[in-house]
């Protein structure tokens, strides 16, 4: 579970640290080469600029538009996320079971947990990693829509609501509902699902506080693609998740 962690948290790092040294005052054009800028970049600049002009000129909606749009692309994926910690959720008693058996921290004790913890997963056909595919793969969505606000003027000199589009919140709502959402987002995702994991309850904290970081830095249209998704994410969890939730608060109250 550490290493998961860690992992995420070098990965977000990384590709925070990439995304500003890669022809990042290169403007995007059809021309720009490369399979980041072909595929990446320019198709996510186009369509923002397409369903802009389709909304009357307004890039904040198309931001909104288009995030809702990759979001139910990647719904499959998430919905999978969802069952796969449904299923961690059932497999908690016995995983405990294993935990009091190989209760020693030496080496061969711990690696003897693991194999069997392993050897679990199979058995119920459960991924533990399941919960980094939807990260890993909306990590270059995000950064790509940085590389497209930053490098395509249209979209970098529009303003919505009280903000600059490819400038940062100068209130710092955004930021900061960014940050709120992913809590309340992770905290849905952790119902009924390793809530007395310590390593679970840091990232609960961690990556909250990583996102609104990432946000009073990055452009108020990143934010906005942040808070967007991430609603859209809590709706869609709680939709998928709802009964269990309610019976799990329920069952809380009585005790």
């Amino acid at each position: 579970m550490k290493r998961r962690i860690w992992f995420i948290v070098g990965f977000v790092a990384l590709i925070a640290v990439l995304s500003g040294c890669s022809q990042i005052n290169e403007p995007i054009t059809p021309e720009s080469k490369g399979f980041w800028n072909e595929y990446i970049v320019y198709p996510l600049s186009w369509l923002i600029k397409y369903v802009a002009h389709v909304l009357g000129g307004s890039f904040g909606l198309s931001i909104i538009v288009v995030t809702i749009f990759i979001r139910l692309l990647i719904l499959p994926l998430m919905i999978q996320q969802t069952r796969n910690a449904k299923a961690m959720q059932a497999l908690q008693p016995e995983i405990q079971k294993l935990r009091e058996k190989y209760s020693s921290k030496d080496m061969q004790t711990q690696q003897k947990l693991q194999q069997e913890m392993m050897l679990l997963f199979q058995k119920h056909g459960v991924n533990p990693m399941a919960g980094c595919f939807p990260i890993l793969i909306q990590m270059p969505i995000l950064i790509g829509f940085y590389h497209a606000i930053m490098r395509t003027r249209e979209i970098a000199e529009h303003d919505f609501l009280w903000f600059d589009l490819g400038g940062k919140d100068p209130y710092y709502i955004l930021p900061i509902i960014a940050g709120v959402t992913t809590f309340i987002q992770q905290k849905i995702m952790m119902v009924n699902a390793g809530q007395q994991n310590p390593q679970m309850a840091m990232m609960l904290w961690m990556m909250p506080i990583m996102i609104v970081i990432f946000a009073i830095n990055f452009p108020a249209a990143l934010s906005l693609y942040w808070v967007v998704g991430n609603i859209f994410s809590i709706v869609q969890t709680y939709l998928i998740k709802g009964p269990t939730m309610d019976a799990t608060h329920s069952g809380g109250t009585k005790k």
